[in-house]
């Protein structure tokens, strides 16, 4: 991980700077510490954990997580290289005056993912309902009702467009990015959103214990590239859902061994 994420990104910066080449870096939601993030108050409700109202930390509404949230904290390896990676990519556009923007991304899902249990986990989902296969609820009781926003990949690729296209507006800045409140979804309601579409049930085991980088609740606050942008997210949870059903069915016999 250190490799890839880390040093792939510093071997990207070195050829970027010998071609004065611009920068666009996809980095993740998941650099805010764990800790914090479960320090938050939460309100459990019947498919879903939702922020409680008035949270005394910055940084945090009932819009989601913005660019204030702090960074002090542990948040794990994988978000651990992507913040060095900000900070290194930050660096270089000062130093060599590389042009670069930051997008922290929220759950990046769409057709040709190959989901796995730590990635691509909506993609990993629908794949398991049509395939029949089984999956798992992991702490907070075990109820799948933890939350993320999702966002398509063709969402993202057109706000990457509107940022290529005026660059130095957008130089050296750092934008949370995804699918925001619309675009939220728990397991528990994950599961029910398949099981509609694929007309499936499967088994989902419940472990009601906390894992150690476990977290009950992270939603994107788009505020700040809105703003800057006038992007917003179009495709939502059901269209998702569908769009990588009708993928894994018209590909079954090649994805079978892939994601199952």
């Amino acid at each position: 991980m250190i490799q890839t994420n880390l040093a792939g990104t510093i071997n990207c910066l070195e050829i970027a700077r010998m071609h004065q080449a611009d920068f666009i870096f996809l980095s993740t939601s998941r650099v805010y510490p764990i800790k914090l993030i479960n320090e938050l108050e939460y309100v459990e409700k019947e498919t879903r954990i939702d922020l409680a109202p008035d949270q005394k930390r910055i940084g945090v509404s009932s819009n989601g997580f913005n660019e204030h949230f702090p960074l002090e904290g542990t948040r794990s390896l994988y978000g651990t290289t992507k913040l060095c990676s900000e900070y290194v990519i930050q660096e270089y556009c000062e130093m060599y005056g590389i042009r670069a923007v930051i997008n922290r991304c929220a759950v990046l899902t769409g057709p040709w993912q190959m989901g796995k249990v730590d990635q691509g986990v909506v993609s990993l989902w629908v794949a398991r309902h049509i395939f029949k296969g089984e999956l798992g609820y992991f702490g907070y009781g075990g109820h799948g009702r933890q939350v993320r926003d999702i966002l398509h990949v063709d969402d993202l690729f057109r706000l990457l467009l509107i940022q290529l296209e005026n660059l130095d507006q957008h130089n050296s800045v750092v934008y949370n990015v995804g699918g925001g409140l619309e675009t939220s979804i728990s397991l528990q309601e994950l599961t029910s959103l398949c099981e509609q579409v694929t007309g499936n049930r499967i088994k989902i085991s419940s472990v009601p214990e906390n894992r150690v980088a476990d977290i009950p609740y992270f939603i994107t606050d788009n505020t700040k590239v809105t703003k800057a942008t006038g992007w917003r997210p179009e495709k939502r949870p059901v269209a998702i859902v569908k769009e990588i059903a009708e993928w894994i069915l018209d590909n079954k016999a090649f994805l079978n061994n892939l994601l199952t």
